[in-house]
């Protein structure tokens, strides 16, 4: 995880002042319609693959899979516990709590935030996430909020170190076209940021930690016109 200081730094190499930065990832593309993707030139829909090294980060990963279920079972067992011997007031915050996240769920859920889309493939989203892959097929974009609009930013080739330095910019959105937008307006601790088009259409994305500088950001800003 890079910190946010880093991340400014990392925009800044790109000859781009960030208001805020955060790198994201994407759920996997829905596969469109076989017409829509005729249309779009038949584009890449998937991530590169892992190069050497991260294969091998990913056979460990196998290797070690056993023992992170283990650690989260007990995780699972000391939360248990926990809340066995928690007092009255911590009862009742965790009550709460869990009402929250009931809460979030259900209005993600309503609202088709549980989708990477808003599953129109010919609305400005749609036609955005057939090219996502198009301009680099890394699995992450530095998502940088600027005063004019969004810029996304990501290394041409998948990469599993050293994304920072290989990174170039690999579209620009300006504020007439799209913005960035916490759905939740901050009611929630979510990883979840939207881009969402003049058209009305929106992308989601997930940012690696929540309540991120995306959303701090987004929190100081008028909330937009629906």
């Amino acid at each position: 995880m890079t910190s946010r200081s880093e991340q400014r730094v990392t925009a800044a190499r790109l000859g781009v002042h960030a208001e805020a930065c955060e790198w994201c990832t994407i759920d996997k593309v829905p596969q469109p319609p076989t017409d829509v993707l005729e249309a779009a030139g038949n584009p890449r829909l998937r991530p590169g693959r892992l190069r050497p090294l991260g294969m091998v980060g990913a056979a460990l990963a196998v290797l070690f899979t056993p023992l992170a279920l283990l650690l989260t079972v007990l995780s699972n067992g000391e939360d248990a516990l926990k809340r066995a011997l928690a007092t009255k007031e911590e009862k009742e915050r965790l009550r709460a709590k869990d009402e929250d996240d009931r809460r979030r769920d259900a209005i993600t859920a309503e609202r088709g935030l549980d989708q990477v889309f808003d599953g129109n493939w010919q609305g400005s989203a749609g036609q955005f996430l057939l090219r996502w892959y198009s301009h680099s097929t890394h699995h992450q974009r530095l998502v940088v909020a600027t005063e004019d609009g969004i810029v996304l930013a990501a290394p041409p080739q998948r990469v599993t170190t050293g994304r920072e330095q290989r990174m170039e910019i690999v579209a620009r959105l300006s504020d007439t076209k799209a913005i960035l937008l916490d759905p939740f307006n901050g009611e929630f601790d979510t990883r979840m940021v939207l881009i969402r088009f003049r058209d009305g259409s929106w992308l989601r994305l997930d940012t690696e930690e929540p309540r991120s500088s995306l959303h701090t950001y987004l929190l100081r800003q008028p909330l937009p016109d629906n």
